[in-house]
């Protein structure tokens, strides 16, 4: 099963792209976030959510909306 390409037997509810939408609904309340806690957040919304976390990040990442702070190891929300 691809997570990052939605078919048309794929469940909405389980693609990266809802995975990222969820973060960014998240993130967008909380501004910064400890990265276990943003992992935790989409594992309890989302079945199979351990596998959607990275590529939906990598897609957030892409698209210039968050930002990866090392020192912290927290990602922060960028409104831009």
């Amino acid at each position: 099963m691809s997570y990052v390409l939605p078919t048309k037997h794929t469940n909405p509810d389980q693609t990266a792209i809802y995975a990222a939408t969820l973060m960014l609904k998240y993130l967008a309340k909380n501004r910064i976030c400890n990265f276990n806690e943003l992992k935790s957040f989409i594992e309890k919304n989302i079945e199979g959510g351990e596998f959607l976390f990275i590529p939906a990040l990598s897609i957030l990442f892409l698209l210039g909306k968050i930002k990866y702070h090392i020192k912290t190891d927290s990602i922060e929300f960028i409104d831009s």
